[in-house]
């Protein structure tokens, strides 16, 4: 089993910045690809970026690109989201994820394996 664990949330201004971490623990860290995802309340979940198990490709929703870093530290077990340019969209959960492959929209739940309980954003006007 793997258990994720979410940090850096918090409340910003509209244009600012924050950088999420997830740390990983259980089966080895570099066996899967890791992603994130975010949930507006009474919304469905949604696809935010994702990087492979070694970090030699990336995948970004086209609404984040550009403005959103995903990387990651094997070594530290941990992988991040930087957040810049911040837009004023409210109140939202953002999730981390690991996966054997790639997160794919069309499949069952993303084919995510395992998922983080969340840290919340707030980015306000």
């Amino acid at each position: 089993q793997v258990q994720l664990v979410e940090s850096g949330g918090g409340l910003v201004q509209a244009g600012g910045s924050l950088r999420l971490a997830c740390t990983a623990s259980g089966r080895p860290f570099s066996n899967y690809a890791m992603s994130w995802f975010r949930q507006a309340p009474g919304k469905a979940r949604v696809f935010v970026a994702a990087i492979t198990w070694n970090g030699d490709s990336t995948r970004y929703h086209d609404y984040v690109r550009g403005r959103f870093t995903i990387s990651r530290d094997n070594a530290k077990s941990a992988v991040y989201l930087q957040m810049n340019s911040l837009k004023p969209v409210g109140a939202a959960v953002y999730y981390c994820a690991a996966s054997a492959l790639m997160p794919n929209e069309c499949g069952p739940n993303w084919g995510v394996d395992y998922w983080g309980a969340g840290t919340l954003v707030t980015v306000s006007s």
